[in-house]
């Protein structure tokens, strides 16, 4: 049986998980780390159980690089956290950041025009 991929989507109904990242960066390091993780995304992140999406922003200072990141469970996201692929990519991405802010959330309502 083949199964369905999820969709990124940011709705209160869904049963995932959202990890919000932000990275403080030296303005010379934002182009660096926006590559760096787009390209950790693509080799592993991508490839583990639960992964749904990653969006990749950068701010218009310079300074930082939000990575908005969703998995299908919590239990997805620890378990890619204890993946010795995952833990090399995060030190990678953390190594070309001042500081590291992870949080994961639940979607609480989302409002459209």
């Amino acid at each position: 049986m083949t199964r369905t991929k999820p969709i990124a989507t940011i709705d209160p109904e869904a049963k995932g998980v959202t990890l919000i990242n932000i990275y403080e960066v030296a303005t010379d390091n934002q182009t660096k780390l926006v590559k760096l993780l787009a390209e950790g995304t693509e080799k592993v992140m991508r490839t583990m159980r639960g992964f749904v999406s990653v969006s990749i922003h950068q701010s218009l200072d310079g300074t930082r690089v939000a990575n908005y990141a969703q998995w299908e469970s919590k239990e997805d996201f620890d378990r890619m956290l204890k993946s010795p692929e995952a833990q090399a990519q995060m030190k990678q991405f953390a190594a070309l950041a001042k500081s590291v802010s992870p949080v994961l959330y639940r979607v609480s309502s989302v409002h459209r025009g």
